[in-house]
């Protein structure tokens, strides 16, 4: 069969839900059937829920990034770039390079799983002064930034100056939030050992909320036991309060506390990626509304999962939508890749559904909570599936061996407190990090496209 009359299917992420279907559409698909096409500015998956873990010096950064070159038999073309517009219509996705190029991509069919960023609001001074933790660089950076407000602390001679890079604030009592605030002030407790001229009780750790829960999802039991956890390690849990505004010392809670400080995390949830609101097609807060088949209704071809696509969740039904977790982006993934197959050949799509397994929250060391099947663990039992979840879950024996060692050999030999050098030059903050303004409108997309001639 002639190259230019095959189907072009396109992937947009490399997440979880992307790669997952891009794989699978590899092995179920002849080479003559079909040329597959995935556009991703980094050429790894990334496994988001150990980010905290990263941070934290636990694991390395490679660790958990799974390289999509690494073996030779995948037919896949990767284009190194973002997707930043879709025009429906003329089916034809619009790229910004890596060289910062921008290209007009063809498609038959399109699978959108750009993911999502990181959700904000309009609060004075956050994204100026404010870390997020949901990329690699971001984490890799966090541990800069944290081991150098100790050396910076133990070089000062200012007692203010001094107790402000010693408190730490994190915003957001979901997962991301509770295990960042949870595996960093291990480190900080531990690392402090290290500078005998710094007081450990200046070292001071903020976990806020604007909920009236920690980790609601886990429960009234599980939640308070995660609480007392973190409290005992001496980390202040504030709920229904958030930031007021942020500065370059200083943070301001809702409640009007003051807190001197250097480092303010936020972790306050995630909205879709800015490309779903390029397509000009219906959304549920944010999230691209599709069918319970994970296709855009009205429109052949076009698929969407993953956190930036409000996917019905029929096992618990209500009108209930599938969260954004890791385990519902895999099967997801594999489920709309089966979709697109039986689309392409003519066949029967089938409706997603999956009822959730349950959750785990790794606290570090041998403190955790989890809820596998709805059984809650607490401790040794709650770590080991917290951490056996996740090593099942890595796609290749290389990334689980790398972050294996990294478990046992942080078990044995503890950290070791080295700062890499990343903020040497330049101060990076939230803002920095995600590219948010590279995103063009629905009406820029159709004259790109219209001005370029149609697809190239």
């Amino acid at each position: 069969m002639n190259t230019v009359t095959r189907p072009r299917i396109l992937v947009v992420g490399a997440g979880f839900a992307g790669v997952e279907c891009v794989r699978r559409l590899e092995r179920k698909l002849s080479p003559d059937e079909a040329d597959v096409t995935l556009v991703t500015p980094f050429a790894y998956q990334l496994y988001l829920p150990l980010l905290p873990q990263v941070a934290s010096g636990v694991l390395t950064p490679q660790s958990i990034a799974v390289s999509l070159r690494r073996s030779k038999k995948y037919r896949t073309r990767i284009i190194p770039g973002g997707a930043i517009g879709v025009d429906l219509k003329s089916k034809v996705c619009v790229i910004r390079t890596i060289t910062d190029e921008i290209v007009n991509e063809p498609y038959d069919y399109i699978v959108l799983a750009p993911g999502s960023i990181t959700r904000t609001f309009d609060i004075p001074g956050l994204t100026d002064h404010a870390f997020g933790m949901k990329t690699l660089a971001e984490a890799a950076y966090i541990r800069d930034h944290v081991i150098s407000q100790l050396d910076l602390a133990d070089a000062s001679q200012d007692p203010v100056e001094r107790a402000s890079r010693l408190q730490f604030v994190v915003v957001g009592g979901g997962y991301a939030g509770t295990e960042t605030a949870a595996c960093l002030q291990r480190l900080t407790h531990a690392a402090v050992k290290r500078y005998p001229r710094l007081d450990p009780s200046l070292i001071k750790w903020h976990l806020i909320d604007i909920a009236p829960k920690l980790m609601p999802e886990l429960g009234d039991k599980l939640g308070s036991s995660a609480q007392e956890i973190l409290r005992r390690r001496g980390i202040d849990i504030s709920l229904g309060t958030s930031i007021a505004k942020a500065g370059p010392e200083e943070v301001t809670f809702t409640d009007g506390r003051v807190i001197p400080t250097r480092t303010l995390i936020w972790t306050a949830g995630v909205v879709a990626s800015p490309l779903i609101a390029t397509l000009g097609a219906e959304t549920v807060k944010g999230r691209l509304s599709v069918a319970p088949e994970m296709n855009l209704p009205g429109d052949d071809g076009v698929f969407a999962l993953g956190d930036s696509a409000a996917v019905p969740d029929l096992a618990k039904g209500d009108g209930a939508m599938c969260p954004p977790t890791a385990q519902h982006a895999l099967r997801q993934g594999r489920h709309v890749a089966d979709n697109v197959i039986a689309s392409l050949r003519g066949q029967a799509m089938k409706p997603y559904v999956h009822k959730d397994l349950g959750l785990v929250v790794d606290l570090g060391g041998t403190d955790a909570v989890s809820k596998p099947l709805g059984i809650e663990l607490r401790g040794l039992p709650a770590q080991a599936v917290a951490r056996g979840y996740h090593w099942s879950a890595l796609r290749t024996n290389v990334a689980k061996t790398r972050v294996m060692t990294n478990w046992l050999l942080n078990a044995v030999a503890g950290d070791d407190f080295v700062r890499t050098g990343f903020q040497a030059r330049k101060a990076a903050r939230l803002k920095d990090f995600e590219y948010t303004d590279a995103y063009l409108t629905p009406e820029q997309v159709r004259e790109r496209v219209e001005g370029s001639g149609g697809p190239e």
